[in-house]
Order: structure tokens, then C-alpha cells, then sequence
């Protein structure tokens, strides 16, 4: 075929090859490159500041390396930042954001994946009307729904405690979980519940055996989306809770806006740094799976 498209004198078949450093490419990557440093100088910054000792940041060299590198803001920051009377850093915080986010996560996810399998999978009598006040209830604005709260979580007795603050954040990521895992279970092929059905296997028994094993990029999905909204979380931990249970954002919070000393921008750095490595270390480890959970389903409608 070579030989007769050589003698016919015809030029070959097929698209030419595209110009590496062509006009489109130059644009793209350049705007790419502009994004990635407007988010990336501010990081930088935070790091090489965090590393700083005072006297070194009040020369103002403010994206300059460390001349010499300390990790003492990292454990003041931790251990020894004063919030008013208390002066134990950030590390409280820490450990009441965990006790919120655990359960939060946990009991959230779990619920929102039985709902939308049923919705999916088992059609019943409203569930269309369900759906839609699920719906609508992921564009309510939080603000509206916060003295209400308030007066239910006064009367269950859980006000300014932590299990107020946990049941909170499960009613609030209901709706889009809900809809994320009805989207994903919608997408999976029906022949396989139905052969199950076949087979005998009830509610739970497909729920346990066929969709929980398939599902694992979509949990994944609703994890990050937890994780993040929960421990990034600041206006429900200040209401919600009292001081000596307030979660990791509102500790570095005060800290940041303390009033008392000299302000410390490296030990304030390095707070923001330790506040945001939870929900960071948990997209990386599993940002693939994050990536194919919304290619599998979790956007369609």
C-alpha cells in the first residue's frame, strides 16, 4: 500500500501530526501554568514562612527560602498557641475534630448509600416525592435552618455537645450524598439485580453481595466530600459546640485572631498548614478513585 501510494504520487492517509508548540498548545499550557502559580505562590509562601523565625520574617523577604530553617512554629502551633486562658495549640481541636468527623462520616455515608439503592433499585410508593425534598434540601442555605437547629438540639438535650455537632453534619450531607449514590446505582446494569432477585436475594442481600462490592470509587467519592466539608467546617462548630469542645477551624480561628502578644505570622503559617493536612492527605491517597467514581456515574443524571 506504501509502495502504491508512493508511484500513484498521492500524499498519504490520515490527519498530519499536530505541531508540538502550536498556537492552541502555547495558550493552553500558558494559562495552565498561570493558575497552577496563582494557587501555588500563596502555599509557597505559607510553607517558607512557617519555617522562618521572627526575626528573619520582620526583614520582609517574604518569598525568600528560610536562611534557617526552625520547626519550633510547627510545635507551638500545635502544643503551645494560646487561645485565651488556654495555651495547648491546636492539638485539642485536633482530637474533637476527629471525634465529629469519624461518626459524621460513617453514619452519613452509611445512610445515604442505603437511601439511594432503594431509590435506585426499589421503587416504592412516594419515592419520587422523597427524592425531590432531598433535592431541595441540598439548596436550602444553611443559615436559614441554624436557630431551628438550635431549639431541636436544645430539646434532645445535645446543644454544645459533640454528638449535636456529629448529628448536624449527617443530616446535612444527606441530600447530595443521597443523590451521588442513587446517580451511581441507577448506572450499574439492571440485569444484575434482577438475576439476583432471580436467585432469591432480598433487600440487604443485594445490598451486601452485589452493590457494596461494585461501589467502592463512589464511597470514595462521598468520603472526600465529607472529609472535606466536615473538617473544613466553621460555622457549625462555633454555634453548635462550646469552647473546650470546638473542632480544629475554630481553634485556628482564635489563634490567628488572638489579640494577646506579638503577632506571630510563622506560628499562624504553620497552624493553617496543620489545620488543612487532613483532608489534603486523604484527596491524594485516594484521588484516583475519586477521579473514577465521578466518571462512573456520579455526575449523571
Amino acid at each position: 500500500m506504501a509502495d502504491t501510494t508512493a508511484q500513484n504520487g498521492s500524499e498519504p492517509w490520515g490527519p498530519k501530526p499536530r505541531k508540538r508548540f502550536s498556537r492552541k498548545n502555547i495558550m493552553l499550557y500558558g494559562t495552565l501554568l498561570m493558575v497552577s502559580i496563582y494557587y501555588a505562590l500563596p502555599l509557597y509562601v505559607m510553607i517558607v514562612t512557617s519555617l522562618k523565625g521572627m526575626p528573619e520574617i520582620r526583614m520582609g523577604n517574604v518569598f525568600g527560602p528560610p536562611m534557617e530553617i526552625t520547626f519550633e512554629p510547627w510545635v507551638k502551633a500545635w502544643a503551645e498557641a494560646c487561645t485565651g486562658i488556654n495555651c495547648d495549640g491546636l492539638s485539642r481541636g485536633f482530637w474533637n475534630s476527629v471525634r465529629i468527623l469519624v461518626p459524621s462520616v460513617i453514619l452519613s455515608i452509611a445512610v445515604a448509600s442505603v437511601n439511594g439503592y432503594a431509590l435506585a433499585n426499589w421503587k416504592f410508593k412516594g419515592a419520587d416525592v422523597f427524592f425531590t425534598i432531598l433535592i431541595l434540601g441540598a439548596f436550602i442555605p444553611y443559615q436559614v435552618m441554624i436557630y431551628p437547629i438550635v431549639i431541636l438540639l436544645r430539646e434532645l438535650g445535645l446543644y454544645g455537645g459533640l454528638w449535636g455537632l456529629v448529628l448536624v453534619h449527617t443530616i446535612f450531607g444527606m441530600p447530595i450524598l443521597t443523590l451521588l449514590f442513587r446517580n451511581y446505582f441507577t448506572a450499574m446494569p439492571e440485569e444484575l439485580f434482577k438475576a439476583a432477585r432471580v436467585d432469591g436475594a432480598g433487600f440487604w442481600g443485594i445490598y451486601f453481595r452485589i452493590m457494596l462490592p461494585m461501589s467502592l470509587p463512589i464511597f470514595v467519592v462521598a468520603m472526600i466530600l465529607q472529609v472535606t466539608g466536615i473538617w473544613n467546617d466553621f460555622l457549625f462548630g462555633v454555634i453548635y459546640t462550646k469552647p473546650d469542645l470546638y473542632p480544629m477551624t475554630v481553634q485556628l480561628n482564635n489563634i490567628v485572631n488572638s489579640v494577646q502578644g506579638v503577632k506571630e505570622y510563622n506560628v499562624n503559617m504553620a497552624a493553617t498548614l496543620l489545620t488543612g493536612l487532613v483532608p489534603l492527605v486523604i484527596y491524594f491517597a485516594s484521588g484516583k478513585l475519586f477521579v473514577r467514581g465521578i466518571a462512573a456515574g456520579a455526575v449523571k443524571g
